[in-house]
């Protein structure tokens, strides 16, 4: 259409000036072509004028966030399971408690947290962990680094603990007299009463050493300090029980 439109325009041009008037020095001439000398080129053409875009700074843009993604992908691939293997390891471990030895606190088959960060913690400072008194922790167990044994502490460093006549008492420089570990506790209340039998136990507890028993103090209701496991090395201590968390209607969390 627009070399239709200049075709005629050329053509009117060159009719006879009958008005004697002056010719037209536009200097357009009858076959010079189109006047808009550009009309010929353009995006469509090939010598026309190349026209700026964005499409090559977009482009880059987008493979440099795939790039981005796709590293962001294989550090969450890395990092997330030696993130999980740093929480188990230092902080925090899931147990099955296997066996009645805890009854009636933990109950065969219940899961639960075991809280590591404090031994990690005493471990970095080169400080020896010494749990509190009546707290329940997971040990490795003596002789045996390849069982662990969940108990009840009784006896810290520097104290004698005697279990006799159905009792368990400790004495130390506080209580040269003795006293009752389990009474005024949270958990005293639901322990049946100890059964020594006949069975007499009389031991100092040593530097960096425990006496731990079991809930269970049923006769041989639990392996523990004071029927034939000995005295538990703090080095052994593996962490304090934090959270029973299955089943889901018994959760709780201990101080």
């Amino acid at each position: 259409m627009i070399f239709n439109r200049t075709t005629v325009y050329n053509r009117q041009l060159m009719q006879p000036n009958t008005n004697n008037s002056q010719p037209d020095h536009r200097g357009v001439k009858p076959n010079s072509g189109p006047v808009y000398p550009e009309a010929s080129k353009g995006p469509l053409g090939t010598d026309g004028p190349k026209f700026a875009t964005n499409n090559h700074p977009v482009n880059k843009n987008k493979k440099k966030e795939e790039v981005k993604s796709a590293i962001y992908t294989i550090l969450l691939f890395i990092l997330a399971p030696i993130f999980a293997i740093f929480i188990i390891v230092f902080v925090l471990q899931s147990y099955i408690v296997d066996g009645s030895s805890m009854t009636p606190t933990l109950e065969n088959g219940n899961r639960v947290f075991i809280y590591k960060l404090p031994k990690t913690i005493a471990k970095i400072k080169k400080d020896a962990y010494i749990p509190s008194r009546g707290e329940v922790i997971v040990f490795k167990k003596p002789n045996e680094p390849g069982t662990q044994l969940i108990k009840r502490v009784i006896g810290l460093p520097g104290e004698r603990v005697v279990v006799k006549d159905n009792t368990v008492r400790v004495y130390n420089a506080e209580n040269p007299d003795g006293f009752d570990p389990d009474a005024a506790t949270s958990y005293g209340p639901n322990l049946a009463q100890t059964d020594t039998g006949s069975q007499i136990t009389d031991l100092i507890v040593g530097d960096n050493e425990l006496f731990v028993m079991g809930d269970n103090r049923t006769p041989g209701g639990s392996l523990d300090s004071h029927s034939g496991l000995g005295l538990v090395p703090v080095n052994n201590i593996v962490g304090r029980l934090w959270i029973r968390y299955f089943p889901l209607s018994e959760i709780k969390v201990f101080q």
